[in-house]
């Protein structure tokens, strides 16, 4: 069994080949995702170290994205492409179980960190809490993302499974074909745990969202419908973007394993990788220039817009709306207050609802 990693890069090599004229493209498909991923990044890194009030608690995710993005493209994706190049896997059998166990890692890390983002706007917007900027809980949330990518993929590395060369043989993950009783435990745990689980997680938290930001449109039909229909694009845009880059990859890697033998072709297995990968350039897109506050800071760090006050600290009007929200449940009235606040310096993402008043049952 552990020869099963040499034998896996052999077969490989020698069974998934794709024309000249695929690994060209392939090439530039990679090298595109290389350089816009890393300058994505870079931009998101080099506003949180310029704008002093953008290092907000809830920002710590988002950076910690951004970072796990980054290494992918530094350490993952450039020896993907000068693989590709060559038309076949460079670094040898070591140098493969590296390769998949720091692109798996970082991966990890980076969709954990999506949805425990989803997790807090959420609770932005539905949980009452006067307590001022808090680092703890977000610092531990950044910790929690990388262990628990670590237990995930550090496995493979002392023998429950293994990582192998994938698609082209231009790549590394984990060993999809090895038909073992171990390998397919671990492929059904790391299906669940790492994919199933995270989409299911966001799909509650972005549709509780999406119902409470239409509650207040109900109410209040100008400024609250229009920031209702902004986060239902933002929303929207990001479980699709989520569900474009990794679905495909978790999928065809379920055929892979459980499927017949060469179930699936070289270019098949090739497109779904590329799609994951490519969720380093959409990532950046999605979480930051979307974002009002990032985009802002976007606009000055490249004179776009003119920048005044010290530490980053930009000239905006501040207005605050309350808006009165009932709502029902079952034969009692629940009565809340709503805060909705529009100023994109002083949150911490988008507008978002708070309750200022804990709910109080009438009988």
């Amino acid at each position: 069994y552990q020869n099963e990693p040499r034998k896996t890069l052999i077969r490989g090599i020698k069974g998934t080949r794709l024309s000249s004229t695929g690994f060209a493209v392939l090439s530039v498909v990679l090298g595109f995702i290389m350089t816009f991923g890393f300058l994505n990044n870079l931009v998101v890194l080099l506003l949180f170290c310029k704008f002093k009030k953008l290092r907000t608690p809830v920002n710590m995710m988002l950076l910690n994205i951004s970072v796990s993005d980054m290494l992918v493209c530094v350490f993952g994706t450039t020896l993907s492409f000068a693989s590709s190049i060559h038309g076949r896997w460079l670094l040898g059998s070591s140098g493969c179980s590296w390769y998949g166990f720091i692109n798996s890692c970082f991966g990890i890390v980076s969709l954990i960190s999506l949805v425990i983002l989803s997790y807090d706007r959420y609770s932005t917007l539905t949980v009452y809490n006067k307590r001022g900027p808090n680092y703890r809980k977000p610092l531990l949330a950044v910790g929690g993302s990388w262990l628990y990518s670590l237990f995930w993929t550090v496995p493979p590395l002392l023998g429950w499974s293994s990582y192998g060369v994938e698609g082209a043989g231009t790549s590394c993950s984990v060993s999809w074909t090895v038909q073992t009783t171990q390998s397919h435990a671990y492929i059904i745990c790391l299906f669940i745990f790492c994919l199933g689980l995270p989409v299911l997680v966001m799909i509650y938290c972005y549709s509780r969202l999406l119902w409470a930001v239409k509650q207040v449109g109900k109410v209040r039909k100008t400024a609250a419908r229009k920031r209702e229909f902004h986060i239902l694009f933002m929303v929207l845009t990001t479980a699709a973007c989520y569900l474009l880059c990794w679905m495909p990859y978790g999928v065809v890697a379920m055929m892979a394993t459980f499927g017949p033998p060469d179930i699936i072709s070289p270019v098949a297995s090739v497109v779904p990788s590329l799609l994951a990968k490519s969720s380093t350039v959409i990532n950046p897109l999605i979480y930051i220039l979307m974002n009002k506050q990032f985009y802002r800071c976007f606009l000055i760090l490249f004179h776009c817009e003119n920048w005044s006050g010290k530490n980053g600290r930009t000239s905006m009007s501040s207005k605050t709306t309350v808006i009165q929200l009932n709502r029902r449940f079952s034969s009692n009235t629940v009565a809340c207050a709503a805060h909705f606040s529009s100023d994109a310096l002083k949150t911490n993402a988008e507008p978002a609802v708070k309750l200022t008043t804990p709910p109080e049952v009438v009988t």
